[in-house]
């Protein structure tokens, strides 16, 4: 219990300690005009209270992650509570911030142009190739995956329910933010939260105990946690999912200096609270981490393992309501990964998206491709999924440190984390059957190494940079 309270309670500091000097380092401003107001189209731009933002936000990045990711993350055993800790308050949260702020100072343009602006062109085009691929797959396997579960709960088909869900997905993306996501997004956001806390004060108030973080029980002999505790837990600590998202409401950010940390840092230590919550419950209710893996494999995997535990916390109607939940939220993030792929494409060919033709000319051909995948099996290409997610995390690390080393802030907050989620997606992709598949230290080592690579090169780079510019001031 004292870890599990001790956890949390560095969660809240870290929010109000580390989310400061992270804002004061970007240095936010509350004179400047945000897009959300120069830009206003009524479309994409459009300000919005913070406390929707903050929801709609939350919602964006959040999808099964904290749960699912967290419950599978739980087999790791207390090692999960310190990587959603650290890696929450300094990685993922300077992630989502740097990512949606640099969006703000840029007109709200998405990811891929951002890196590169900041990585250069080779970067811009991998990263446009690379970024639009992820959304449409996260978009595809959120039609296929709730389909399934609707069909399960319901008399109707998986093709009636994947035809439902596409028209709300092909709405979501092309209709204004304020007539469907605005509108939903809070609620789903709300019941999101009411839900961990629910299960939160099942875990502190009922008859459990929850394990301690010490150095005879960190994780289990069988698992190795490096890389990965760091790339199964990802959405509850860093997802570079969260990259492609944080533009969406970096056009309707109202003002930077009062909404930017409470939306975009403080978006991810909500996901990282939630995630903390799922993750003891997970590892608590089923005796231990044995129990737990006995558990997913006789219940079908985290889906099973939410049920069972909101049934008995939350009562029958509880475990409905968590279960509706669990279809709810992938909808969620399927919809804004289509409508992130819709404003990149806009980015790549400077569509403007006030006209409405124009929307549905890039968004009838991503629905069109994600209707063709949705009938393959994507066990295998999902695979990748982890790996891939931790990448663009990686990329838009480096990218936010370039930005601040360009204007003279404390680079270290970004270089730091990207330099570290550098070995683990190189150790991962070596090490993982769906890369190279080689195990034992060579993964680990060659991890580091590029690791090391990337950070020198990148000092050199702003070394020759800041050279460069003092050259041209002497002139």
């Amino acid at each position: 219990m004292v870890s599990f309270i001790g956890s949390l309670i560095a969660l809240i500091v870290g929010y109000m300690v580390y989310g400061k000097i992270v804002d004061n380092i970007f240095g936010s401003d509350e004179t400047r005009e945000t897009p959300a107001h120069a830009k206003e189209d009524g479309v994409d731009y459009m300000p919005l209270s913070w406390p929707r933002v903050f929801l709609i936000q939350l919602l964006n990045i959040a999808g099964l992650g904290p749960i699912f990711g967290a419950i599978a993350g739980a087999l790791f055993g207390p090692a999960a509570f310190l990587w959603i800790v650290f890696g929450s308050i300094f990685a993922g949260a300077v992630h989502d911030y740097l990512s949606g702020m640099i969006s703000v100072r840029h007109d709200g343009a998405s990811i891929a142009e951002i890196v590169g602006e900041y990585l250069g062109e080779g970067a811009r085009k991998f990263m446009r190739v690379f970024s639009i691929i992820l959304l449409v797959l996260v978009g595809t396997v959120f039609m296929t995956g709730p389909a399934g579960l609707l069909a399960n709960m319901t008399s109707l088909n998986l093709n009636m329910w994947l035809g439902i869900i596409i028209i709300y997905y092909f709405l979501a993306t092309v209709l204004p933010v304020d007539k469907v996501i605005a509108k939903l997004y809070p609620i789903l956001g709300g019941s999101l939260l009411v839900m961990a806390l629910g299960i939160a004060g099942g875990l502190v108030f009922g008859d459990y105990k929850i394990p301690e973080i010490a150095l005879t029980n960190l994780h289990p002999d069988s698992l190795p946690m490096w890389p990965m505790l760091f790339v199964t837990i990802a959405c509850g600590a860093i997802s570079g999912f969260h990259a492609t998202q944080s533009p969406l409401m970096a056009r309707c950010l109202d003002q930077e200096r009062t909404d930017g940390r409470k939306v975009f840092y403080g978006a991810m230590i909500a996901e990282g609270v939630i995630a903390l919550i799922w993750a003891a419950a997970a590892m608590t209710f089923f005796g231990g981490t044995e129990g737990l893996a006995t558990a997913m494999a006789e219940n079908g995997g985290p889906a099973g393992i939410v049920k069972i535990i909101s049934d008995n916390m939350l009562g029958a109607f509880g475990g409905i309501l968590a279960m509706l939940g669990v279809v709810a939220l992938p909808i969620s993030s399927g919809d804004t990964a289509f409508r992130s792929a819709r404003l990149t494409l806009a980015d790549i060919f400077d569509l403007d998206q006030t006209e409405t033709t124009n929307r549905f000319k890039l968004a009838i051909p991503l629905f069109a491709i994600g209707v063709v995948l949705s009938q393959m099996d994507f066990s295998i290409i999902w695979r990748y999924f982890a790996w891939s997610n931790q990448t663009l995390a990686m990329v838009a690390l480096w990218a936010g440190a370039a930005y601040l080393a360009k204007h003279g802030r404390f680079h270290w907050i970004a270089t730091l984390p990207a330099t570290f989620m550098t070995a683990v997606s190189i150790s991962y992709i070596i090490m993982a059957p769906e890369g190279f598949g080689i195990q034992g230290p060579l993964a680990t080592i060659v991890g580091v190494l590029v690791a090391i690579g990337a950070f020198v090169w990148f000092l050199r780079t702003h070394q020759k940079q800041e050279i460069r510019g003092e050259m041209e001031n002497a002139a």
